[in-house]
């Protein structure tokens, strides 16, 4: 079998490709890529792949990019079919909403309302109002489903716990929002942190990152500090 190329682009979601290998301990070879001017990933990271984002993943002739493909493409290829629900479980239909909902609306969320607040929009803008009345109402969904339940399918940890945590730790980087009224959501966080598998990833493709999570963003971030 060939060898997995996972290549990070450092300070992204593509984090969670290496976190799904050290977590099936699957083999892989990383490459790592520095961000250039205004945040933007570098031209041979971008040749990649015609959509130039992060993840992008090589197995032979297979380049495939986009964080939901890459993970049920290397869990079902190379760890057959570990940390997916299968639809016989009783619990399939929540693992199934919450590894959905992550990058379909909560990462959405917090890219559009970042965007505005780069881009010079008030706090008190209509549009800005909006999206952090949004922003509220997903993390306490979230928060509610984690009051009872340690990972997001219930007792067990799965691939949707795995596309979730970029948007609650790293993310925070570039739109800085506070979890301080989402207490379910850091003690969940706090239990993300013990897992060797997502330390061992975060020391491989983040070495030099503070990693965010506790309750309020990192004092140094990327982007815009959400007084929210």
């Amino acid at each position: 079998m060939s060898t997995l190329t996972v290549h990070h682009l450092n300070s992204s979601q593509s984090e969670r490709i290496p976190w799904l290998c050290e977590e099936l301990a699957i083999p892989y070879e990383l490459k790592t890529y520095e961000r250039v001017s205004a945040g933007f990933a570098p031209s041979e990271y971008k040749a990649l792949h015609l959509a130039g984002s992060a993840p992008i993943i090589q197995d032979g002739d297979l380049t495939l990019a986009e964080s939901g493909a890459c993970i049920e493409y290397i869990a079902h290829r190379y760890g057959g079919g570990a940390l997916f629900i299968p639809p016989t479980h009783p619990v399939y239909p929540q693992f199934l909403y919450w590894w959905h909902w992550a990058n379909s609306s909560l990462q959405p969320l917090l890219n559009l309302t970042g965007a505005l607040s780069r881009s010079g929009v008030a706090n008190d803008d209509p549009r800005s109002v909006v999206m952090k009345d949004r922003i509220d109402i997903a993390l306490r969904m979230l928060d509610t489903r984690l009051k009872e339940n340690d990972w997001l399918a219930g007792t067990e940890f799965t691939a949707a716990d795995i596309m979730i945590v970029f948007s609650l730790t790293t993310m925070r980087y570039f739109y800085a929002y506070s979890l301080g009224e989402y207490g379910n959501v850091v003690r969940y966080l706090q239990r993300v942190g013990t897992r060797d598998g997502y330390q061992r990833a975060m020391r491989k493709c983040e070495p030099e990152m503070e990693l965010v999570l506790g309750a309020e963003p990192p004092k140094n971030s990327f982007g815009i500090t959400s007084k929210w």
